[in-house]
């Protein structure tokens, strides 16, 4: 079956003022839906591929043949990493607070939330050009914050600094914040907590 784009788990303009509905529908309709199209298409006569889920794509990055890994690599990882955006976020005031569970290894990590949220923000505003920054369960368990180009993401062990489970991302493509925000990235990050779905993330962290 071709990958689809996903229903958002919420209205476009729940998340205002933090992301604007204009932005929104941009974001997802002609960007998200681009990588989906895009990965239909570089999976096309892939049957063995085709087959995989999006976390196999990802986490299998290195099996995939290099006449198409480009193509599925940036599209795969485009449409895996927007997915998971659209669902670590929710209306602000109803995303809950980080588990005790996860409060407890954000502070052995980081040295508490607040910590935590400024050296997650140096990794967004430090990424040159486009890319995302990460919360990452990595294999020993621990946490770790990390930062990757493009469309690439933790699954893709061998292909990126931190790899591991995301538990957290976020979008600093120039098209995930510019209309509302111009050039002022780190207004767009300091505003962006306010939407966290930090039940989501806490639901995340219990299943690793």
């Amino acid at each position: 079956m071709p990958f689809t784009l996903p229903d958002l788990p919420y209205a476009e303009n729940a998340l205002e003022p933090s992301i604007d509905q204009k932005t929104m529908n941009i974001h997802r309709t002609k960007h998200h839906q681009a990588y989906v199209d895009n990965l239909n298409k570089a999976l096309e006569g892939q049957s063995d591929y085709a087959k995989w889920s999006l976390d196999e794509i990802c986490m299998q990055m290195g099996s995939i043949p290099e006449t198409i890994r480009a193509g599925v690599r940036n599209n795969g990882g485009g449409h895996w990493n927007h997915s998971f955006f659209w669902n670590i976020m929710s209306p602000k005031g109803s995303g809950g607070t980080p588990s005790a569970e996860l409060s407890a290894a954000i502070n052995s990590a980081f040295g508490g939330i607040d910590a935590f949220k400024k050296a997650f923000a140096e990794a967004g505003m430090k990424r040159f050009g486009s890319g995302w920054a990460w919360l990452v369960r990595k294999g020993d368990g621990s946490l770790a914050i990390g930062s990757t180009p493009n469309q690439d993401n933790p699954l893709m062990k061998g292909f990126v600094d931190v790899a591991g489970r995301p538990l957290l991302g976020v979008d600093v493509w120039e098209h995930a914040y510019y209309l509302n925000y111009q050039n002022r990235r780190a207004d767009y990050l300091a505003a962006w907590w306010d939407v966290v779905n930090w039940n989501q993330v806490n639901a995340h962290f219990a299943k690793q």
